[in-house]
């Protein structure tokens, strides 16, 4: 069995019974035959069904809001993801047909050549728990409208997801089987992989978690997109609006209990507007209310198990005891019980000898450091296995392009942070990962090219 235990309280709040291989293959094979009807229907009647799909998953937000609160503990004050789960499906169907439209090279009298592109067959997608819906959807959406089955595998965490996504799906008309939800071990989903049932395989997660797939997938040349750690920086710079970083930086450190891909995991600040933005983050955070996330007072539920809570704790042990300063007084956090229960910190003195300042932390605690320039803040902000986004805050677009052009990373943001464009490519560099999620590059990703080179005799 698999069972979510649920963060707000210890207990087993769903189970399910894992799938067999043979029985996920049988799935998996009737999926693969429904896919070639699929890609056979006109791209306008695939885009009007994943659309209806989406709507009617908003439709369910009565149960899924406290549903994801007992399942990973995110206060129902923020209500679901389904804001963002609709802006991105609304971008994708609008820009298929240009994404998806052949490259017509010639069309004349004695030749047609053109490169059109073609769905890949059956996409795994393996969600992660922090945004369940929300990144899943980042490949769900554009696969279908391609063409292809989609296989979801999700975290256990959020054990429920998977099946409300299916089912929204199904009741707005989507072929039954064409979009699967498995219940699967790691063992099983490796034995999957290995034995080549995917075209393609879209992952959210850990950087072990991309090793173990990349080590399945190998010799099977199935390609892969992978967005797997972060420890994203936020540089605030002397002509920062200092109140709107102050705000924005604590929001993108701290919210979700700070269980975001992209949220920001250090800080580093010029040194003329450290003090100052020190004293009005600490204000911000102290204000916070951790609790139940059932609450709608609570500001901060728990984090979605104990272990990753135990994680954060020992980061920030090791940080104090190498001589880092906790800033957020713990009276102020009552609620915080040892267990998922975890207050905000955040943390000055440090450097980057600390693990809290170079491996991901993915908790509500952020490293603080001043910095004397734009050069000394580029090495830090660098200075990391990792490569999602970085947060630069300035007034000066130009000063904010340059450096970007010198930052390893997937995004900069410039006096914003945490979001995600759908639009632009969804990427990262070094250990972050490969590959790019929506935009036309996540079309590009999703299919694969075929080109026909057509010459007309007697011409």
């Amino acid at each position: 069995m698999l069972r979510c235990v649920s963060p707000v309280d210890g207990s087993i709040y769903a189970e399910r019974p894992i799938a067999t291989p043979a029985e996920a293959v049988l799935r998996i094979t009737a999926a693969r035959a429904q896919q070639r009807e699929w890609a056979a229907r006109p791209l306008a009647q695939r885009i009007a069904l994943v659309q209806a799909g989406v709507e009617r998953l908003g439709a369910m937000q009565a149960e899924t809001v406290p549903e994801l609160a007992w399942m990973m503990g995110r206060p129902v004050r923020y209500g679901g993801e389904f804001r963002g789960v609709a802006e991105r499906t609304a971008y994708m169907a609008e820009i298929a047909e240009r994404a998806l439209a052949p490259l017509v090279i010639e069309a004349s009298e004695r030749f047609e050549r053109r490169i059109v592109r073609e769905p890949h067959g059956i996409v795994l997608v393996i969600g992660p728990w922090n945004y369940p819906y929300l990144t899943a959807i980042n490949s769900i959406v554009p696969a279908l409208i391609a063409g292809n089955a989609v296989v979801l595998k999700h975290a256990t965490q959020t054990l429920l997801a998977g099946e409300r996504l299916v089912r929204a799906f199904e009741e707005a008309g989507l072929p039954a089987g064409l979009f699967v939800n498995l219940f699967l071990d790691h063992a099983t989903t490796a034995q999957l992989i290995a034995a080549g049932h995917f075209d393609f395989i879209n992952f959210t997660g850990s950087v072990g978690g991309g090793r173990a797939i990349e080590q399945a997938a190998a010799g099977t040349f199935t390609g892969l997109g992978l967005e797997l750690g972060g420890k994203d920086p936020g540089y605030v710079m002397e002509d920062a609006d200092l109140d709107a970083a102050v705000e924005t930086l604590m929001d993108a450190a701290m919210y979700n209990s700070g269980q975001c891909c992209c949220g920001i995991e250090r800080i580093y600040v010029a040194a003329p507007l450290y003090q100052a933005f020190v004293e009005k983050s600490v204000a911000l955070v102290s204000g916070y209310q951790l609790g139940n996330p059932l609450d709608e007072a609570t500001t901060l539920g728990p984090m979605a198990n104990r272990r990753f809570a135990a994680e954060v704790r020992a980061q920030t042990a090791e940080a104090l005891a190498a001589g880092a300063r906790a800033l957020i007084d713990p009276a102020r956090f009552p609620q915080d019980d040892g267990g998922a229960y975890l207050m905000p910190q955040l943390l000055v003195d440090v450097n980057h000898s600390m693990r809290v300042m170079r491996e991901e932390s993915f908790g509500p605690v952020v490293g603080i450091m001043p910095v004397r320039d734009d050069e000394e803040a580029l090495a830090l902000m660098n200075d990391s296995d990792y490569g999602l986004t970085v947060s630069l805050w300035t007034s000066d677009p130009v000063r904010a392009a340059a450096l970007g052009a010198r930052l390893e990373t997937g995004t900069v943001f410039m006096n914003r942070a945490d979001y995600l464009d759908p639009a632009l490519c969804w990427t990262g560099c070094k250990d972050t990962g490969r590959g790019g999620a929506l935009s036309e590059i996540g079309y590009h990703n999703l299919t694969r090219p075929k080109s026909y080179h057509l010459k007309r005799l007697g011409r």
